[in-house]
């Protein structure tokens, strides 16, 4: 994991609540009012202007007076001056859900995602929602067969934003039975830590190491270096897994986990200081 990574990321299973409690983005609105506005990157949306009016207005209602959209039609506009005069003065990026291959042919190579590299270094914090939150790996999952058990090489890969290394993220985890094309993906590459978000739940990853679960269900965490027999060299493309000696987490709200260690941490139940403060801890 690099050393260099500062910012916060909140990645988020998809399915948010945004009529109730909102205890995901109410967090999400608090650590952004202490640093700036609030910008809300719509790409992935099919219909991104009625995406961005949905998360600005419930962003309002949870205190943040200071939302703007950066919608995109085409690559180009994420090479316009616009781009750096919206991130100008950001404490906070949010890419709504929709389709991951819109986030990264869009923004990837481009102002916008270089621009996002150099703020995510700088502090901000960087935000995503289903396909916001598969996004920000460096290898994301865009496909593969789901409820169904690990198979060869049949979670389909693209490259990602890169802002979390040595991560795969997969969303809307326990809903549509994931596990198994989780473990496809590991089971390709052992050194990658497996991270399924099930939906209204999120993780928030700070300087690419701290990991605390909030939400409503749970983060899966799946741990392939420890891996004593595969069959993968062995089968061909559909055919199940061998998998011996693969770690799994399953950490509920207040849980933590430490990347880069591959531990769990168990809530502390005394705990004075704030949720809030413990993520802002050094910025």
């Amino acid at each position: 994991m690099s050393e260099q990574h500062q910012g916060t990321l909140v990645i988020i299973g998809g399915a948010e609540d945004k009529d109730s409690d909102c205890e995901i983005l109410r967090k999400l609105a608090g650590l952004c009012s202490q640093r700036g506005k609030m910008v809300v990157v719509t790409v992935a949306a099919q219909k991104q202007r009625e995406a961005g009016a949905r998360y600005q207005e419930v962003f309002f209602a949870l205190g943040l007076e200071d939302t703007a959209i950066l919608p995109l039609a085409k690559r180009s506009e994420a090479n316009s001056p616009r781009v750096r005069s919206l991130l100008k003065d950001a404490g906070a990026v949010f890419f709504t859900g929709g389709d991951q291959l819109r986030i990264t042919g869009m923004v990837g190579g481009t102002e916008l995602g270089h621009r996002l590299k150099q703020l995510y270094h700088a502090g901000i914090i960087i935000a995503g929602t289903s396909a916001g939150a598969a996004a920000m790996s460096q290898t994301m999952i865009i496909g593969g067969r789901e409820s169904d058990a690990p198979r060869h090489a049949t979670a389909h890969m693209a490259p990602g934003l890169g802002l979390l290394d040595d991560v795969v993220v997969d969303q809307h985890f326990a809903q549509r039975g994931r596990i198994g094309r989780l473990l496809s993906a590991i089971a390709q590459n052992p050194r990658v830590i497996g991270l399924g978000v099930d939906e209204d739940t999120a993780a928030f990853v700070r300087s690419g190491r701290d990991m605390t679960v909030v939400g409503s269900g749970s983060v899966t965490i799946l741990d392939a270096t420890g891996i004593n027999h595969s069959n993968l060299s062995e089968t061909s493309l559909g055919q199940p897994l061998a998998l011996s000696h693969v770690v799994c987490h399953v950490l509920p709200s207040g849980y933590a986990y430490d990347l880069r260690k591959r531990t769990m941490l168990e809530p502390e139940k005394e705990k004075e200081h704030s949720y809030e403060e413990d993520l802002t801890a050094g910025h």
